[in-house]
């Protein structure tokens, strides 16, 4: 509650001070309804195919439907000139806020996602996109993706530019204690929580491990030479599936529950990055589960959509 109050006085303050701004240099705001904020780093800034419109922000926009204010500028920061383009894109990175990697994370992405609706496009200041960086890519790189070249800091205006500052300035904890877990252990079985990671997933397979070992910071897991049930096959192959293995990288020392007991069936999702294959994903296969039977029933038929620009 205090975390959206904060963001709903955010959008206030925004509001004021552009109303400042405009009035201080005699400017019409209709001069910036095309045009973003420029600087030789945005290349003389954006054009935009169509005029701005400020839309409510729906409730399937997961990323940005509790970021603290109502309305959205569409096209948004990312040139996504549509809802269904940022809705699609924005999907991805869902998981990420489900990491508490950075209390801000959520503000930071949703300035450019879901930018507050102002007569001018404003965009994050460059030390909040530096501390969200810093905390989140170590998680975004245990799954194989590096800080996406759309998010590099330097675009981003210096701080004493009207730019969108650190909510929790000096502090990157966040308001929910960060679980110190290897984070492809540290995920809810709830039914929205396993169809994100399916659909982020290169493949999803039910399996028996046999071992785990720590190899050069990494951790090792070496499936059972048992069949596995295959529910997303991705970029698998038959022969991959023989002799299985997969990594938690940077994973040799945080801990991971789900492999304290390695006795049952676990739901695994993963990744192929570079030749290896990742996890992003594990759960006990609790046949007991609602969220987990429910979510088993769903990927028989959900279509995922198609991220393309995210990650890279």
């Amino acid at each position: 509650m205090a975390g959206e109050k904060k963001h709903v006085c955010l959008a206030k303050f925004l509001t004021l001070a552009l109303g400042l701004f405009f009035i201080s240099l005699g400017v019409s705001a209709e001069e910036y309804d095309y045009y973003s904020w420029q600087s030789d780093n945005f290349q003389n800034g954006r054009f935009y195919a169509k005029q701005p419109q400020c839309v409510d922000i729906p409730a399937d926009l997961r990323l940005c439907y509790t970021v603290g204010y109502k309305k959205m500028r569409l096209p948004n920061l990312l040139d996504h000139e549509t809802m269904p383009e940022v809705q699609q894109q924005a999907g991805s990175w869902v998981p990420l806020l489900a990491k508490r990697c950075h209390a801000d994370t959520q503000v930071f992405l949703c300035s450019l996602f879901a930018p507050v609706c102002l007569d001018r496009p404003i965009y994050p200041c460059r030390s909040l996109c530096e501390a969200v960086r810093d905390s989140c890519a170590p998680v975004m790189e245990t799954y194989g993706f590096p800080w996406p070249e759309m998010l590099q800091c330097e675009k981003f205006p210096i701080d004493n530019d009207l730019c969108i500052p650190m909510q929790f300035s000096g502090n990157h904890a966040t308001q929910t204690p960060v679980s110190k877990a290897c984070p492809p252990c540290d995920n809810e079985l709830k039914a929205d929580t396993v169809m994100e990671h399916f659909c982020a997933s290169d493949f999803v397979l039910k399996m028996k491990i046999k071992e785990v070992k720590k190899e050069k910071g990494d951790r090792k897991l070496i499936a059972a030479q048992k069949k596995k049930k295959v529910l997303k096959m991705g970029i698998l192959r038959k022969k991959d599936l023989k002799k299985l293995t997969l990594y938690i990288k940077n994973g040799a020392n945080c801990p991971c529950s789900q492999l304290d007991n390695l006795g049952s069936n676990f739901l695994i999702m993963g990744r192929k990055v570079d030749q290896q294959l990742l996890l992003m994903s594990i759960h006990k296969w609790d046949k007991k589960s609602k969220e987990l039977k429910y979510a088993i029933k769903y990927m028989k038929s959900h279509q995922c959509p198609t991220y393309h620009t995210v990650f890279q």
